[in-house]
């Protein structure tokens, strides 16, 4: 199963070790689930985490955030984008999160603010957007 990671859950993953979003983490890392990246997604990954304030509340140093960036690139699929689907979401840095679930065919786009996705313009992509809570269910329902 493929799937497309916002930021926001990537932060909550690393930030607490209870909820759906660590759990989601801990499936990429053991391989047992497949997050499509892009150039483009893994420096919005990159921009925020690496933030001086998003440091601090992680409780991480610079290196063990890279080290760990490095290891989602190494395990994920890589999809080079090579046109710009801009389905007019409030946040243009939302736009590069839809591009790599269509350029991946990515099954579910997980995001923590769906709203913001839901006013979209395009319709139509095979993805199916949904929340950490929502995706760590239907994982259990259908491996566990």
């Amino acid at each position: 199963m493929i799937v497309t990671i916002d930021t926001n859950v990537i932060y909550a993953g690393l930030y607490s070790r209870n909820g759906a979003s660590h759990y989601i983490l801990n499936l990429i890392l053991d391989e047992k689930l497949t997050m499509a990246i892009s150039t483009q997604t893994y420096f919005e990954y990159y921009d925020v985490l690496m933030r001086e304030k998003m440091v601090l509340a992680l409780g991480l140093t610079n290196d063990e955030i890279e080290d760990f960036l490095d290891l989602l690139a190494l395990l994920a699929q890589k999809n080079k984008i090579y046109y710009l689907l801009r389905p007019n979401l409030p946040d243009e840095n939302d736009n590069i999160f839809v591009e790599c679930a269509f350029a991946s065919n990515s099954e579910y786009l997980v995001t923590s603010n769906i709203k913001d996705f839901k006013n979209s313009e395009l319709k139509g992509f095979k993805y199916k957007l949904v929340t950490p809570g929502q995706f760590y269910r239907i994982w259990d329902e259908q491996n566990e």
